[in-house]
């Protein structure tokens, strides 16, 4: 019985894992107690209970939602990439620009519709978009994370870039939300 727990325990530190939405920082995208299925191997393989990669795959890339630990106090985040490694990045309420590009952002009844790393998502501008970004060359093995609820969002634009460790995994989709059973991609 112990080994059976500890063969599963092993799984979810480094292969797949479940996560539980606490806030309202990724909405309309994914709402406070929604259920997201996380792949720990999108961005290579650790070492079981450690931080160590035994191989490190593709990096994350703009449009990712992942999950990451906090630098500001090491609880569990749930946020969107913005830029990595090399981008020149701005934001400017709640508005992105990547190395001179703005993120195409659609106006929509609900609210809006941005497309980054080729990829559409709903976002939030209540409140102004949140604090200005900026402009920042993002320094290597380094992210800017940012909530799609950009005005309501603790995120890289208040506690800084993230190193690549930090990221635990890529969020895949919502499978348990306020209606039970479903399967939201990401």
């Amino acid at each position: 019985m112990a080994s059976a727990a500890l063969i599963v325990l092993a799984g979810r530190s480094s292969l797949a894992d479940h996560y539980q939405v606490p806030s309202g920082s990724m909405q309309p995208s994914v709402e406070v107690g929604d259920r997201v299925v996380v792949s720990k191997l999108a961005y290579g393989l650790r070492l079981p209970f450690t931080g160590l990669y035994l191989w490190r795959g593709l990096d994350p890339r703009p449009g990712d939602v992942v999950v990451l630990v906090s630098p500001a106090d090491g609880i569990t985040l749930l946020k969107r990439v913005i830029a990595g490694p090399g981008d020149l990045v701005e934001v400017r309420d709640g508005h992105v620009t990547v190395n001179g590009a703005a993120a195409d952002l659609v106006e929509v009844r609900q609210g809006a519709v941005e497309v980054l790393g080729g990829r559409a998502h709903p976002v939030s501008l209540a409140r102004g978009g949140g604090p200005a970004f900026g402009p920042l060359r993002i320094p290597a093995d380094r992210y800017l994370v940012m909530g799609d609820n950009r005005g309501d969002s603790f995120d890289g634009r208040s506690f800084g870039l993230v190193g690549r460790g930090a990221i635990l995994g890529r969020a895949l989709a919502v499978f348990h939300g306020r209606t039970g059973l479903t399967w939201r991609p990401l």
